[in-house]
């Protein structure tokens, strides 16, 4: 699945290599590298404004489905699967309707130990093989409720693992290449497109932390 990842890019670069304008940049420019993003924490996003313009904004990692009663889940909804995404309550309102990309500029996996001993588990960092950011494949929401401010929450989708993941683990985030990222953007798109979409087999390159 996918559980941390980083974020290290200066959102002032990722507004421009995600063609967002600078007015529509919602966090400060001044925020740190993260090394480490875990879920409940806030990640970076692209998304689209009502009027189709595309903003940078901070979104709690662990999505809240608008019918919940609080503002968190009993259960995780840090990721999403493709196969089932669309069916599911806590996601299908917003695969329809509230797409988003998750910039990364990496994440990390643990390889279960040969023998099954799970605290011998071991730690990959895995990178595009370019060095650029990858682009995940996300959901957005926003919850409101009575006496609680409002939470805009997120999750990633994940897929079945490439031939380059497969010896660490079976699933990885779902990667979305630049041409796509309109068609996943917008609320129009066909389900079947969206759907292949979250095939796509980015290259990756690992490394043993």
């Amino acid at each position: 699945m996918c559980g941390r990842l980083l974020q290290i890019t200066p959102p002032e670069a990722l507004a421009h290599a995600y063609g967002v304008p600078s007015f529509l940049v919602k966090v400060p420019l001044e925020t740190h590298p993260r090394y480490n993003v875990a879920p409940s924490q806030p990640l970076l996003a692209v998304r689209l404004t009502p009027d189709g313009e595309r903003e940078l904004v901070p979104l709690t990692w662990g999505l809240v489905p608008r019918w919940s009663k609080e503002p968190k889940t009993p259960y995780s909804t840090i990721n999403a699967r493709a196969e089932t995404v669309a069916g599911k309550p806590a996601f299908r309102d917003a695969f329809r309707r509230r797409r988003c990309l998750i910039p990364a500029d990496g994440f990390y996996e643990w390889r279960q130990n040969p023998t099954g001993n799970t605290t011998g588990k071991q730690p990959f960092r895995i990178l595009a093989k370019d060095g650029q950011p990858l682009t995940f494949a996300g959901l957005w929401e926003r919850w409101e409720g009575e006496g609680h401010a409002p939470v805009e929450s997120c999750s990633i989708i994940v897929t079945a693992a490439n031939a380059f993941m497969a010896p660490i683990h079976d699933r990885m985030p779902a990667m979305l290449m630049p041409e796509d990222w309109p068609a996943w953007l917008d609320p129009t798109t066909a389900a079947d497109t969206l759907n292949r979409l979250l095939k796509y087999p980015t290259p990756m390159r690992g490394t043993l932390l």
